[in-house]
């Protein structure tokens, strides 16, 4: 079994592990990053790029590694290139010469415009002025894409080879208001909290009832699988008959930080004390009901 150490990789990832007494729970931020490469060749500026961002949400559960928990993040920004998605998941229309990769198979985000390169951005203007080419693409795949997930797999993999399987969350935040960009109507206010189990196949019910239950319980509005289910993350590392129970968590920026500025809100303290409090409650849960298969 090998044991899972701090890693950084810098300005791709950061990985901390939980400290011992260890459990077998696991959290990751794909979108939180913030380190935006000098070849990202973009037609908007960095200020403009920034709203994309899942800002904060690796700082709201920082407590992880202390409670036992590891936590990874990406510190790459998800336009440049994004972890939830499949590295297929691209439209050829928007490559520049010949692609040499698997098979491009663009689902209903990248029709969107957010496909494992995001070629739109909020509230849906466009990120390129021109094709992305095919050697961006295939660099970004083998420099971010796949280290990202190669790590992550490595951490799941030791939780499930020492506990007998896991739990992981996908830590995720979203816009208010849903936009052009959006799977629900335009102008949509968002709940609070949305909880992703794609329909219940990523992870077992109690691991969804023990985070709806706590938020609820906290007052918050926590809707399932409505409308964010959970993309590729969970879709990749979730199978609840082999005691790998993954989850996707997404709460709504209005509860702590200025959605315009990019800023943190008086509200933020309270709400990481909540992050805090939910990962202790992970782990009590984890404690409980030992996630190896059934």
């Amino acid at each position: 079994m090998t044991a899972i150490t701090d890693l950084e990789i810098p300005g791709v990832l950061r990985l901390r592990a939980g400290v011992e007494p260890a459990v077998p729970l696991v959290f990751d931020s794909p979108h939180s990053g913030n380190v935006y490469p000098k070849d990202f060749g973009t037609a908007a500026s960095v200020a403009d790029l920034r709203p994309a961002e899942d800002a904060f949400i690796d700082d709201l559960y920082g407590a992880a590694p202390e409670l036992g928990a590891s936590l990874l993040t990406a510190l790459f920004p998800r336009l440049y290139i994004d972890p939830n998605r499949a590295e297929t998941d691209m439209d050829p229309g928007e490559i520049d010469g010949p692609w040499d990769g698997p098979p491009l198979a663009p689902g209903d985000k990248a029709k969107l415009g957010q496909g494992v390169v995001w070629t739109r951005r909020p509230p849906g203007l466009p990120v390129y002025a021109g094709k992305l080419s095919a050697a961006a693409l295939r660099a970004r795949i083998e420099g971010y894409h796949r280290p990202y997930h190669r790590v992550l797999g490595q951490v799941l993999d030791a939780a499930a080879a020492r506990f007998g399987g896991y739990y992981h969350i996908d830590c995720h935040s979203m816009p208010s208001v849903a936009t052009d960009m959006s799977p629900e109507p335009t102008g949509t206010l968002r709940p609070d909290f949305v909880l992703g189990s794609r329909d219940g196949t990523s992870c077992a019910p109690g691991l969804t009832a023990c985070v709806r239950d706590y938020l609820a319980g906290r007052g918050f509005d926590v809707r399932v699988d409505h409308w964010y289910k959970g993309v590729e993350i969970v879709r990749r590392y979730g199978d609840p008959a082999a005691g790998r129970h993954s989850l996707q968590i997404e709460i709504s920026r209005r509860l702590y930080m200025d959605e315009t500025g990019i800023a943190q809100t008086a509200d933020y303290p309270a709400i990481k004390a909540v992050f805090s409090d939910l990962i202790a409650e992970l782990r009590r849960f984890a404690a409980a009901s030992p996630p190896g298969p059934k």
